[in-house]
């Protein structure tokens, strides 16, 4: 195949700039163009998240690109939840009980800066920033730009289009008012929205808390999460209602108003906070939602890839992490089908779709489950016993989260029915009392594993697998 092919990407965000240093390594021409300012000359801005949990599928590709030990330097390790009860009361739930699984803390900014300039070092590859995508032409394969600091507007080229510009992707929009094809869209918004606040470290530069764990202060219809930088700080995000319950976004107008909020739902946390105030008036209050459509290709041309084609809500952790693996799985197509993009782009989506919906799915789930049923005595007796088990039978047993976050092996849609027939078989149980934290492990086990696949078996009957 002809490997000068020029392949035009839309945002240089960790998809695209990911990607551009992928299709660079493979020895494709590659040009970026950003609509935002390069950030490693500007700081991040305010409220937009800056740090993000990177596990297992993230780490997938960046072993792809050779970056692990550059990456692994960014990181700081998170074991499990710090659950923070609304008397300051803490309980560190985790992870896994397989030592060596954990999450990671990493600066949004810091790995996309990485990455820019890991891409940058193959003269194949251009980044162009402050130029905003306003359409695609899928037909031409010609994107048209406007230049944000010479107000100009340009047309440019390509052999193939991928658009990685998130979840207001031009290319997507194209795609709807094209209707030059069938296309499918929706987009769905929580009730919910949040805000970026942060904790400050130490004078000494010392971290205020606990620095090894996300930490959550769950309150059934909200939540407050913080997740550690290196710099000692961590960064707080609020999840609340727009417009319902006695404290939302829409009545939280004063000092006054959210002191006592903050006062009465999160004390200890309000204790490490004197700058709450500031950032809560500061910040954007910005929306959760989820994107779906399909296709996520026109024919041999255009191609949508991260959040472009499918956006979640951010409360399983994996919207980085399932960008990236995004990268991965196309770059498998690629050495099979190299130089047939209509196959490559069918190939991939028909691969990769299925397992996108089940972490948008999934993500939607582990926003009831961090908000409220974390702190539910049954739910905290289920996680106990997994970690149990993960940790006596480690070849054997994997919860959902596990099997979701860790076990990078099987796809998204997998995990998910096998994780949510578990979770259904051990509460069923609990619930049932036929099981029971003092009972002999193997026996749990074997119960444990029977259930799940009656409850699969079951499934596949009713259509549901």
């Amino acid at each position: 195949m002809n490997k000068q092919q020029n392949v035009l990407i839309i945002g240089a965000g960790l998809c695209g700039s990911l990607l551009a240093l992928r299709l660079g390594q493979r020895g494709y021409n590659v040009s970026v163009y950003e609509m935002r300012q390069d950030i490693r000359k500007v700081d991040i801005s305010a409220g937009r998240s800056i740090n993000l949990a990177f596990s297992n599928r993230g780490n997938k590709a960046i072993k792809l690109v050779g970056l692990e030990h550059k990456v692994k330097a960014l990181c700081i390790p998170m074991y499990g939840r710090m659950i923070h009860d609304n008397h300051g009361n803490t309980f560190q739930s985790n992870y896994s009980g397989r030592d060596h699984e954990y999450i990671n803390s990493i600066s949004r900014g810091e790995l996309n800066a990485l990455l820019l300039d890991e891409a940058e070092k193959h003269k194949n590859v251009n980044i162009y920033f402050n130029k905003k995508c306003k359409s695609v032409d899928f037909e031409k394969t010609t994107a048209r730009f406007i230049d944000f600091n010479t107000k100009d507007e340009f047309i440019e080229d390509a052999d193939i289009i991928i658009a990685t510009d998130g979840a207001g992707s031009a290319l997507r929009k194209s795609y709807y008012l094209g209707k030059k094809f069938l296309f499918s869209f929706s987009q769905d918004y929580l009730t919910h929205g949040y805000k970026e606040l942060s904790i400050l470290p130490k004078e000494n530069g010392d971290y205020k808390t606990y620095k090894n764990a996300l930490h959550i202060w769950p309150r059934g219809d909200f939540m407050l999460i913080a997740l550690p930088n290196l710099d000692g700080s961590f960064t707080v995000t609020l999840f609340l209602s727009y417009d319902e319950g006695p404290y939302n976004f829409n009545n939280l107008t004063t000092e006054k108003m959210v002191l006592e909020f903050f006062q009465k739902e999160f004390p200890d946390a309000l204790a490490l906070m004197p700058n709450l105030v500031n950032d809560f008036f500061e910040n954007p209050t910005a929306p959760l939602g989820t994107v779906k459509c399909s296709p996520w290709h026109y024919k041999d041309n255009t191609l949508l890839m991260g959040d472009s084609a499918h956006a979640i809500v951010p409360f399983y952790g994996q919207g980085m992490n399932a960008s990236f693996e995004d990268v991965v799985e196309f770059d498998a197509v690629l050495d099979t089908h190299e130089g047939h993009w209509d196959t490559v782009f069918s190939t991939y989506e028909k691969t990769r779709k299925k397992d996108t919906d089940a972490i948008a799915d999934l993500a939607i789930d582990n926003f009831h489950e961090m908000k409220a049923h974390t702190a539910n005595p049954i739910f905290q007796e289920k996680r106990k016993l997994e970690m149990a088990l993960e940790k006596s039978f480690p070849d054997d047993y994997s919860s959902k989260y596990s099997l979701v976050t860790f076990n990078e092996h099987i796809g998204y849609r997998e995990a998910m029915l096998k994780g949510r027939a578990q979770d259904k078989a051990i509460l069923n149980m609990l619930a049932d009392g036929e099981l029971n934290a003092n009972d002999d492990l193997a026996t749990v086990l074997e119960k444990v594993k029977k259930e799940t696949q009656n409850i699969l078996e079951d499934d596949k009957i009713a259509g549901l697998k």
